[in-house]
């Protein structure tokens, strides 16, 4: 009875971290759609703002802009790749169930 619990509770806690692996690259995904709108948007502005007669200096902030969004997006990855590291890590803690003896009792 108890190999059927500690399977159902791995179960879970597998699901639980598919899961939010899932929310997390959803939310990446959308970092990533956001920060090419944007770069779009600023490419629009530059485009309308400086003439075309200095197209060196637009090309130069653009590039750097999409510099920015690169590094953006990429820390932000790393920073959803280590909250599912360490949720995947807590879930996956053995925890002392309801009824089972602990190191106080």
């Amino acid at each position: 009875m108890t190999d059927v619990i500690d399977t159902d509770k791995s179960s879970k806690e597998h699901s639980r971290a598919t899961v939010l692996a899932g929310e997390v690259r959803e939310s990446a995904r959308a970092g990533q759609h956001a920060a090419g709108e944007a770069l779009h948007k600023f490419r629009a502005t530059v485009d309308d703002v400086i003439p075309e007669v200095v197209e060196p200096l637009r090309t130069r902030i653009v590039d750097a802009a999409i510099d920015l969004a690169d590094e953006l997006v990429t820390a932000q990855f790393e920073f959803a790749r280590g909250i599912v590291r360490t949720a995947d890590h807590a879930l996956s803690k053995p925890r002392a169930g309801v009824g089972e003896k602990t190191s106080q009792d």
